[in-house]
């Protein structure tokens, strides 16, 4: 597309039908677990259309594209949150220089854009955002956050394809990884359950940790609780006090296990608990018995596409009074103070799910 030239409908690209047949691609991955999992159908799609696919992400979730095979090759980019780190970028832009035909940029920001400019990729496709046109050649219109569709059908849209469908994300363990790691942490197969009770997004998206310890109390299998290492005081507020009645009864595994370790112990559980999280997303992905616990985001937007999913949301609850009419915020913290959307679900709420 000319600079310029007018920016199509959602879901339809700029130039010409989807890029067929022997291209090598790079895309740009999301920086979330959650969103990195939402790409799959993209990527899958880009592989029927005959793309040998390299995907470059950042650590925390490169271990996401090892379990997609349909990407031959995962490159972890040297980067680090905020600024434009142009040294950085320009490096490694020299690198790709004359590799790749085609670059999807999955994230909206100007600096995910910057690396297949740099390295003169002949079509770079993305959304509109963050003063970007230059840096794209097929543009995408930017549907406001009010309208926008499920987040798997906004990055499938990139493929250039006109039927574009929810798809379920797929990821795909091998069994031996997933035994071994099992044998390393004391557990077994379908012995246990996992909780995933951070939210990287803030407070507003958490169950409270005393309805999770709650949860723990009741359960009869061993409970292990997964996060990042920032989330290791979270997960000890469930622990601790369960521990205390019930020795042994948690296992605080977050921030001691490596993101691929992680997807292996949620592989083999008997079911997951987690709020709207990247390891909800994983969960759903990997075909695993799980219940998300959705407050001030919405399950139309970033739903569990899992059919072993149960979803509580009480903004969708029509015998819930008060009526939440403040849902979904998409906030942080709780506007109103009382994240009552959350707080009002209860261990009993999930229980019959497990």
């Amino acid at each position: 597309m000319k600079p310029g030239a007018a920016v199509p409908p959602f879901g339809s690209r700029p130039g010409a039908d989807p890029i067929q047949g022997g291209s090598d691609s790079l895309v740009i991955a999301p920086q979330w677990i959650g969103d990195a999992v939402m790409t799959e159908p993209l990527l899958r799609r880009l592989k029927t259309h005959g793309q040998r696919l390299t995907v470059g992400a950042l650590p925390w979730v490169a271990p996401v594209y090892r379990l997609m095979p349909q990407v031959a090759e995962v490159i972890e980019f040297p980067f680090a949150h905020g600024g434009l780190q142009w040294k950085a970028r320009r490096s490694l832009a020299r690198q790709f220089e004359g590799r790749f035909d085609t670059a999807y940029i999955c994230p909206n920001s100007l600096k995910s854009a910057l690396l297949p400019f740099l390295a003169s990729i002949p079509k770079r496709i993305g959304y509109l955002g963050e003063a970007r046109v230059g840096l794209l050649t097929h543009r995408l219109k930017n549907p406001p956050k009010s309208q926008r569709p499920p987040m798997v059908v906004f990055y499938s849209a990139l493929s250039g394809d006109a039927n574009i469908a929810n798809d379920r994300p797929r990821l795909q363990l091998d069994r031996a990884e997933v035994d071994q790691a099992l044998q390393q942490l004391g557990l077994q197969h379908a012995a246990y359950y996992v909780f995933a009770p951070g939210a990287e997004y803030g407070p507003a998206k958490r169950w409270p940790a005393a309805h999770f310890a709650e949860l723990a109390r009741r359960l009869e299998r061993t409970v292990v609780l997964l996060g990042s290492d920032k989330e290791f005081a979270l997960c000890n507020e469930i622990a601790v006090p369960v521990n205390a009645q019930q020795p042994g009864k948690c296992l605080n595994l977050a921030g001691k296990t490596s993101l691929a370790d992680a997807l292996r112990v949620i592989a083999a559980a008997k079911a997951t608990v987690s709020n709207d999280s990247g390891l909800m997303h994983v969960a759903a992905a990997l075909g695993v018995s799980q219940v998300a616990i959705f407050g001030s985001s919405s399950p139309l937007h970033t739903p569990p596409l899992n059919a072993k999913a149960n979803v509580l949301w009480l903004k969708q609850n029509p015998a819930y009074r008060p009526a939440l009419d403040c849902a979904p915020c998409f906030e942080r913290l709780c506007p109103l103070g009382h994240t009552r959307c959350l707080t009002d679900i209860a261990a009993d709420d999930v229980l019959p799910y497990l």
